[in-house]
């Protein structure tokens, strides 16, 4: 038979993990609308779907809360290391979404120029032309100047 006391403190540790839980994401969420902005965060959060909601919830949580909190590396260095892995995996729509969040985290078109180039290296040549088409793409949809 278990003690009363034994049942409060697995209440408590229970409380204790929601409460890491909804803190986790609270924070993933703050980071989220930093990096990416507000209008992308709401379309996001207004397609929610009983089908997608927990996958987006794990998303904030751990990507956002988890790793882009961390105190090891900053955001800038986050958004180059990012660019780089989804220039190797071919991921043009995220690749698209984090270039443009890039410049929320102070990366200049210089640094994303470099990036590009050493993807071109370890990743291939198609990957890092498909690049650069992308990233003046979405330098001329933000209105940026892409010429240095």
């Amino acid at each position: 038979m278990r003690s009363a006391s034994a049942c409060w403190r697995f209440c408590q540790l229970i409380e204790g993990i929601a409460v890491d839980e909804k803190q986790r994401y609270d924070e993933g969420m703050e980071v989220r609308r930093a990096v990416l902005g507000d209008a992308h965060v709401d379309r996001s959060l207004n397609a929610l779907t009983e089908f997608n909601s927990e996958f987006q919830e794990m998303i904030t949580r751990h990507a956002w809360g988890d790793i882009w909190t961390r105190p090891g590396l900053p955001r800038h260095t986050r958004s180059l290391i990012t660019i780089a892995m989804l220039i190797g995996m071919n991921r043009e729509g995220e690749l698209k979404l984090h270039l443009r969040a890039a410049a929320n985290n102070g990366v200049s078109r210089g640094e994303i120029k470099e990036v590009i180039m050493q993807s071109a290296i370890y990743c291939g040549i198609p990957a890092a032309n498909a690049t650069f088409h992308l990233a003046e793409s979405v330098w001329d949809e933000l209105g940026v100047e892409s010429r240095e």
